[in-house]
């Protein structure tokens, strides 16, 4: 049996650019192949710029506390490409992806189309067939050219924080970026918006009103998300819930576990509970999203004690996040915070490591192998220097992590891995730790 690898890379040769945003090529085989995308189970459409990943595991875990089936589709992947789907609570297994990566690429017939957009028909086609009671839908790239947005009319629509990033092709301002998030947004269709800056929230509450969605539920206005006492206080028309903390860390997961709660309130008939909530809260997993790495063949390269920290974040946003939770770490349990980065050349480097400027102590720079568009150490280096960070260059992970045990001596550092996904899925599969 021919392997999905292989017919992945032979996909991707159907089109020049991996990225084109259009509707139309996906609009053609979706209906060569029947149309699969209106007979998938009621969808949870998510946009957004940061938390989108972690706002989804969270829907997902309360909506399996409350004994849903849940179909999920993520992008992007961090090992294996079997973890973009996950069909009703399992990832897809090697045999089924085969089998509907051919029946789509035969009933494609060698026309032009992304890889993105192929993929993500084979997935409404494994969606449709295999029963579930609800499909979360992660938008891949903005979203009213996505090619996830062919849903016509899903249970509810979720913006998380959107910020500047790709701005190649969804705008130069974060106001235009949001024009393209908002275009998931559908007529009569609930929307939940996570917290935004001003600027934002008025585009958002614009486009819904020019295609009229809603009722709208908006984070500060009809709902709120706050840590008190070190649980989460969740709060909307409704009453007020006394949650456990989230398990995932992080102060901004406290608002990206209250968006999953005010999408799931949203739609009352899913049958969500507070004891489902309360649950989904506890269980919800996110890798390469400020994740522990407590064991493995990278963390053996370290000092004893050490503690091994893995975030696939890469714009500035993101950054600020997870540099804001390092500080809190430090405050709790003080260690010297060293970093490990690889970036793609898409990305902001310079405005990356500006939020870690008087936290972390070094940064070892390493390629990012898996992707073309990586910038060289030198040049990650470099960015970390403008920020006023040393920095070293190093040929690879396993070369970073030996120094970083040089440099500790007798000291047990705290070590985050950060600045891009592809580099995270690398770190994983090093470890022997790969999404399951």
């Amino acid at each position: 049996m021919e392997s999905s690898s292989a017919i992945l890379e032979r996909l991707l040769r159907l089109h020049p650019r991996e990225i084109d945003l259009s509707l139309g090529r996906m609009q053609r085989l979706l209906a060569a192949l029947g149309s699969p995308q209106k007979k998938v189970p009621p969808v949870i459409h998510v946009a957004g710029t940061n938390g989108k990943g972690s706002t989804i595991a969270f829907l997902r875990a309360m909506l399996e506390a409350a004994g849903r089936m849940v179909h999920v589709y993520t992008s992007p992947h961090l090992v294996r490409f079997h973890e973009r789907i996950r069909l009703a609570g399992k990832l897809v297994d090697e045999t089924a992806l085969v089998d509907v990566l051919s029946e789509v690429e035969r009933v494609n017939a060698g026309e032009p189309i992304t890889q993105f957009e192929i993929t993500t028909a084979a997935a409404f086609v494994l969606f449709a067939r295999v029963p579930a009671d609800v499909l979360i839908l992660e938008v891949g790239l903005g979203g009213r050219l996505d090619a996830t947005n062919v849903i016509d009319r899903p249970l509810v629509s979720v913006i998380t924080s959107v910020s500047v990033d790709h701005t190649k092709f969804l705008g130069e301002t974060v106001e235009e970026i949001a024009i393209e998030k908002a275009g998931i947004l559908k007529p009569g269709v609930p929307a939940v918006f996570a917290q935004q800056q001003d600027s934002v929230r008025d585009v958002l509450e614009a486009c819904a009103a020019r295609v009229r969605a809603g009722p709208l539920h908006i984070s500060m206005q009809d709902w709120q998300a706050r840590e008190e006492r070190g649980r989460l206080v969740f709060e909307d028309m409704n009453g007020l819930l006394d949650l456990p903390p989230p398990r995932l860390p992080g102060r901004h997961q406290f608002e990206n576990a209250g968006t999953a709660i005010a999408a799931l309130r949203a739609v009352p008939k899913l049958g969500v509970g507070v004891p489902h909530i309360e649950a989904g809260i506890q269980n919800a997993d996110w890798p390469a999203r400020l994740q522990r790495l407590t064991r493995g063949r990278l963390l053996d390269l370290l000092p004893p004690q050490s503690e091994l920290w893995l975030d696939g974040g890469h714009n500035p946003d993101g950054a600020r996040v997870i540099a804001s939770t390092m500080g809190d770490f430090e405050e709790r349990v003080a260690r010297p915070l060293v970093l490990v980065a690889g970036m793609l050349n898409t990305k902001d480097s310079d405005g990356f490591f500006v939020p870690f400027s008087g936290i972390a102590r070094f940064v070892h720079t390493v390629p990012i192998t898996t992707s073309p568009s990586g910038f060289t150490p030198e040049e990650v280096a470099a960015a970390a220097r403008a920020a006023d960070i040393p920095a070293q260059p190093h040929a690879s992970v396993e070369e970073a992590l030996r120094a970083v045990r040089v440099a500790s001596g007798e000291l047990a550092p705290r070590v985050l891995i950060c600045g891009s996904l592809y580099l995270a899925g690398e770190v994983l599969e090093k470890n022997g730790t790969p999404p399951v």
